[in-house]
C-alpha cells in the first residue's frame, strides 16, 4: 500500500513538471516507451544519476539493469522502495533496452536525449522519455517516414508530428505520459535514423503548429488513403470540421495502395477471443455497412454459437494491423481461410504520408500539403497557439 500511495504523489509531482510557459522554456514532451516492462537496461557514455521520487540522489554505473519488484524498483538487483527514479542524460543521449527476463535478451531499444523517468507500478514498469519537444519531433520524422523523401513533406511531417503531440499533452497533461512511441500515438525511434534532412526540416519548421481557433488540432494522419481521407466521426466519433475527409488522388505509389492477405479461419477466431469476443466456429464474415468513403463499417460474422457484430475499425484491431492495412476491403472463402482484397494503410484520417510525399514532389510547399488535408486550419507560431483545455 506504501508504493502505491508513493505512486499516486510520484505522477503527480512529475506532471506538474511538464508542461512550462511557452515564454519560459521549451515544452517538454512525455513518450512512453514501454507501460509493461519487467526488465530493462540503461547505458550511458559514464556514470548515471538517479532523482528519485523521495528527493534523495544516486549515482550508479553507467550500465545499470533495472527490473520490476514488488517491493519498489530494483536496480542492479538493490531495491528501491520509491515511485519513480528519474535518469538524466548528457549530450550523448541515453540507451534503453527491453530485456527478455528469461534469455537476457533485447527486446527492443530506442536512442533518447532528455530524460528517462521509470515508474513503479503495480505488476510492472512504466518507462517514460521527458524530451524537449523538437528533439522528439525529430524522432517522430525519422521513425514515421522515410527521411530521404523530398523536403517538402519532412517539414509538413514535422509540422503535424508537433501539433499532434501538443494536443495530446493538452488532453493528458494529468497523466504520466502524453503519447506512446507507436503506431497507438506516432512511430519514435528517439535519436535513431535521424539525419540531415530531418534535422533541417525540424529546424524549419520549429515552433509551428496547425491550429483551429487558435488551438492545436488533432492532427491524425496515415499512410495510405487510397483515394478519399476518411471523416474522423467514423473512426473515432469525433466531429471535427477539419477532419472531413478530402480526395487523395496522390497515393498510388503507396506500396500498399493495393493489397491482398490471407487469414486462416483459426487465427480469426483465436484473435478475436483473445480481443474478448465469445465465438464459436466462423462460417462466413460479411461486410454489410460502409462509410460514405466506402470503408468497411460494420461486419457480420456467422459462428456455430451466434451472430457476431463488429464495427471494422475492431476487427482490424483484434486481428492486427499488420495483418488488415485498412478498413478499405473485400471478403471471400477459400477453403480454411478468408482472403482479403483491399486498398490503403491506416486509419485514412487527416493527412495521407504517401500523398504528402507525391504532392511535394509535384512542387506542392508544405503549407499548401497541409491545407489541402486539413481545410479551414491555419498554420500559428507556438507562442500565438493557445495550450490549455480552459483558454
Amino acid at each position: 500500500m506504501a508504493i502505491r500511495s508513493a505512486w499516486f504523489f510520484g505522477v503527480w509531482l512529475c506532471c506538474s513538471l511538464i508542461m512550462v510557459p511557452v515564454s519560459q522554456a521549451e515544452p517538454v514532451i512525455r513518450v512512453a516507451l514501454s507501460q509493461d516492462a519487467v526488465q530493462l537496461r540503461i547505458i550511458a557514455d559514464r556514470f548515471l544519476r538517479v532523482r528519485w521520487s523521495s528527493g534523495r540522489h544516486s549515482t550508479l554505473d553507467s550500465s545499470v539493469m533495472i527490473r520490476w519488484s514488488s517491493e519498489g524498483i530494483a536496480i542492479n538487483e538493490r531495491i528501491y522502495r520509491e515511485a519513480w527514479g528519474q535518469f538524466p542524460s548528457r549530450d550523448s543521449g541515453l540507451t534503453v533496452e527491453l530485456v527478455d527476463t528469461r534469455r537476457d535478451h533485447r527486446l527492443r531499444s530506442w536512442e533518447v536525449s532528455g530524460s528517462v523517468v521509470i515508474h513503479h507500478r503495480e505488476r510492472a514498469l512504466l518507462v517514460v522519455n521527458h524530451v524537449p519537444l523538437e528533439q522528439y519531433v525529430a524522432g517522430v520524422v525519422a521513425g514515421e517516414i522515410d527521411p530521404t523523401w523530398h523536403s517538402e513533406a519532412l517539414k509538413a511531417q514535422a509540422i503535424a508530428a508537433r501539433t499532434y503531440v501538443l494536443y495530446k499533452a493538452i488532453q493528458e497533461s494529468e497523466h504520466a505520459f502524453d503519447v506512446v512511441a507507436s503506431v497507438q500515438d506516432q512511430v519514435y525511434h528517439g535519436r535513431r535514423s535521424i539525419n540531415g534532412n530531418v534535422t533541417r526540416a525540424v529546424a524549419a519548421t520549429k515552433g509551428i503548429v496547425i491550429t483551429y481557433e487558435q488551438r492545436p488540432i488533432y492532427a491524425a494522419y496515415s499512410s495510405t488513403a487510397a483515394g478519399l481521407t476518411e471523416d474522423a466521426y467514423y473512426v473515432w466519433e469525433l466531429d471535427l470540421p477539419y477532419l472531413k475527409g478530402v480526395d487523395c488522388p496522390f497515393d498510388e505509389a503507396s506500396p500498399r495502395y493495393r493489397w491482398e492477405t490471407a487469414v486462416p479461419i483459426e487465427t480469426l477466431e483465436h484473435r478475436l477471443r483473445q480481443a474478448g469476443y465469445r465465438i464459436g466456429i466462423v462460417a462466413t464474415v460479411t461486410p454489410f455497412s460502409f462509410t460514405p468513403s466506402g470503408r468497411v463499417d460494420r461486419v457480420r460474422i456467422l459462428h456455430s454459437e451466434g451472430e457476431l457484430i463488429v464495427s471494422g475499425q475492431d476487427l482490424r484491431r483484434a486481428v492486427g494491423y499488420s495483418t488488415i492495412f485498412s478498413t478499405q476491403f473485400t471478403v471471400t472463402r477459400l477453403d480454411r481461410a478468408l482472403v482479403l482484397h483491399g486498398k490503403g494503410a491506416g486509419h485514412g484520417v487527416g493527412l495521407c504520408q504517401w500523398g504528402m510525399k507525391e504532392m511535394a514532389e509535384l512542387g506542392y510547399r508544405h503549407q499548401a500539403i497541409l491545407r489541402y488535408y486539413y481545410p479551414g486550419t491555419q498554420l500559428l507560431p507556438l507562442h500565438r497557439v493557445r495550450l490549455a483545455l480552459s483558454d
